[in-house]
């Protein structure tokens, strides 16, 4: 398409609302390019609904992760969509595996109702060795809203509960089993809007003993998804009356969305997996 972000992006909104029963894929080279078609986010796919009653099932697929690449090829500006979410006007969706976003494209193109769908999708996960479905996954599941502890661990010994979402759950991941850490689990939260409260906390009821629950994510802290998760975490956690620390594990708040320095990316990313897992490392890097 023509190099436009605007003027393709409000095409193919007119486009889905005039075909509702098809599935209309708008796909950015990098999801920081949607930054150029704001308006359209803006002014048509949030708020056209509440505006016009004019529904449209417009899906928005936006490559989103920080993998050293800089600050105009990192962030799709989750933020931006999250504060845009009101009145069940949109699904916002973090998938994580090639079955989850099958059955995410699948339930937008056959369900009886029509709602943009944004998909920050990852460009390292179409190549990283365990984001991988089985078959009967993709024959037989469905789209989970939240992903539970895919290892064996005891829920009666877990005391620290990682949430995520996105790619930031395989450095997670890999860690935590490099130094099996056993008192830790990995939850992601795979749709972020519409929040899935009652699933999430049914999930969280599941360990009884946790003492710290943690939102990790690679954005910085005035940046992807904290400032939407965290005081819906406190609504739920605090009322439950136990002594749950809600924690942030991520880059430091930042102007830009991403550093330009390979290196410094790198060094950013192990640190927030270190502060993810409470993993306590000297100037060095070696653990102590």
């Amino acid at each position: 398409s023509l190099l436009s972000e605007e003027a393709v992006l409000a095409f193919e909104y007119g486009y889905a609302t005039t075909l509702p029963k098809s599935l209309i894929i708008w796909e950015a080279q990098f999801g920081d390019f949607a930054n150029c078609a704001q308006v359209v986010i803006d002014q048509f796919i949030a708020s056209g609904e509440t505006k016009w009653e004019r529904v449209c099932g417009l899906t928005m697929l936006l490559p989103h992760g920080y993998e050293g690449q800089g600050p105009e090829h990192s962030s799709a500006r989750l933020e931006r969509f999250l504060q845009l979410c009101a009145e069940d006007n949109m699904q916002v969706i973090t998938p994580t595996t090639p079955a989850q976003i099958f059955h995410a494209l699948r339930r937008q193109s056959i369900r009886p109702i029509r709602k943009p769908l944004i998909v920050m999708s990852p460009k390292s996960l179409l190549r990283h060795k365990l984001a991988t479905s089985t078959l009967d996954e993709l024959a037989y599941g469905t789209f989970q809203t939240v992903i539970d502890e895919i290892d064996t661990v005891n829920k009666e010994e877990v005391t620290r509960l990682i949430l995520c979402g996105g790619k930031v759950y395989y450095d997670l991941l890999e860690k935590r089993r490099e130094l099996g850490l056993n008192h830790i689990a990995i939850v992601r939260v795979e749709q972020l809007y519409p929040y899935p409260v009652d699933v999430l906390n049914a999930v969280i009821a599941t360990y009884p003993n946790i003492k710290d629950l943690v939102w990790t994510q690679e954005e910085p802290q005035n940046q992807g998804a904290w400032l939407f998760i965290a005081p819906r975490l406190y609504k739920e956690i605090l009322p439950l009356g136990k002594s749950i620390q809600i924690h942030f594990a991520g880059r430091d708040a930042s102007a830009a969305p991403a550093c330009g320095s390979p290196y410094l990316h790198a060094k950013q990313q192990a640190q927030l997996v270190h502060r993810a897992l409470d993993i306590q490392v000297d100037e060095t890097g070696d653990r102590h």
